[in-house]
Parts: C-alpha cells; sequence; structure tokens
C-alpha cells in the first residue's frame, strides 16, 4: 500500500516561520486566535476560581481582542496594546488599541500608569528572550496580577523578574497562568 504524501502543516506553528514582524505584516488585519472559546473559558473560570481584581485591565498583545471579549460581563475598564494588530482590533472591538511593543513597554513606555491587571494571550512567548526580563519587570511596577495564556510551557517567567506563579489553570493544552508581583 503506497503512503500518502505528508501534507504541509499550517497550524500555528508554522505562522511565524518568517518572524513575528513579517507574518503581521502580512496578517495584522485578519488575525483570529483559533482557540478563542478557550480562551473564554479560561478567564471565566478565573474570575470565578482566582482572586482577580478586574476594575482595570490591560489587555497586552491584544490581538482581535479575544480578552477583551472574554471578560467583557465582568470588566468594563480595559485598555487593550497592540504594536500589530491594532487596525484588526478596533475594526472587532469598536474600542481603541494603542501601538506600544514589548520593547517600548520594557523601556518604560506604561510606568505612569496603573492596572489591576494585566492579561497576555498567546503572545508573551513570541518576546524576544533578551527583552522578557526587562518587560516583566516593568510590568511588575505598573499591575499586582499578571495573567499569561499559553498554548505550551512558554515562557518561563523567572522570581528575579519581579513575578511568583499563584496558580494555574488548564483547558485543551491551554494553560492560563496567574503570577503576584513581588516588585
Amino acid at each position: 500500500m503506497a503512503k500518502s504524501p505528508r501534507r504541509k502543516s499550517t497550524g500555528a506553528r508554522d505562522w511565524y516561520g518568517q518572524g513575528v514582524d513579517r507574518h503581521y505584516q502580512t496578517h495584522a488585519l485578519d488575525y483570529r486566535n483559533p482557540h478563542e472559546p478557550i480562551v473564554h473559558d479560561l478567564l471565566l473560570r478565573a474570575s470565578r476560581e482566582l482572586q482577580v481584581d478586574w476594575s482595570a485591565v490591560l489587555d497586552l498583545a491584544a490581538g482581535s481582542g479575544e480578552v477583551t471579549r472574554g471578560v467583557a460581563a465582568f470588566a468594563s475598564n480595559v485598555t487593550a496594546i497592540d504594536p500589530f494588530t491594532h487596525a484588526g482590533y478596533a475594526r472587532a472591538t469598536c474600542r481603541p488599541c494603542r501601538e506600544l511593543s514589548f520593547e517600548q513597554i520594557a523601556r518604560g513606555a506604561l510606568d505612569a500608569e496603573r492596572f489591576s491587571v494585566v492579561v497576555c494571550s498567546f503572545a508573551m512567548h513570541l518576546c524576544p528572550e533578551s527583552v522578557l526580563p526587562t518587560l516583566c519587570l516593568a510590568l511588575a511596577r505598573v499591575a499586582p496580577t499578571l495573567l499569561i495564556l499559553t498554548p505550551h510551557k512558554r515562557p518561563a517567567v523567572r522570581p528575579e523578574w519581579g513575578w511568583a506563579l499563584s496558580h494555574e489553570l488548564m483547558d485543551h493544552r491551554v494553560r492560563l497562568r496567574q503570577y503576584r508581583s513581588t516588585v
């Protein structure tokens, strides 16, 4: 029996083959997270099971607004930031989205602001490793809680970066990790 030819993968792992910047130059307006229902379920579980203050949410790397839509039932004050998909976010949510990058935040772009929680869904693992420690420290100065949703174990946020892991929820291989600021 002849083997069937292997199909070229079209999964999320292949999305960034030419780099994150280049990918979003082409796909920023049509980006959609196929895991949005799972993101919503995990955010709802977090609101029920974890002590999260939703009074001032930073939707970091906001994509097409999946976090903003996911917290809409219990959070009305949401600030969105995404350097790539800001126009698509605005179109999908009818809300503004600021164009700050991880690097700009790491250099202090948010230092004068305060949030009750930072939520980063399916994006923090894309932060360059050289920027990640400084980004984490910058976020720890502006919010007491960080929620990272990720389809794998990355990023590995270290305690010396200003965060202590307090809880982890999982649904269909997607993790929601809650960190508390130690800064």
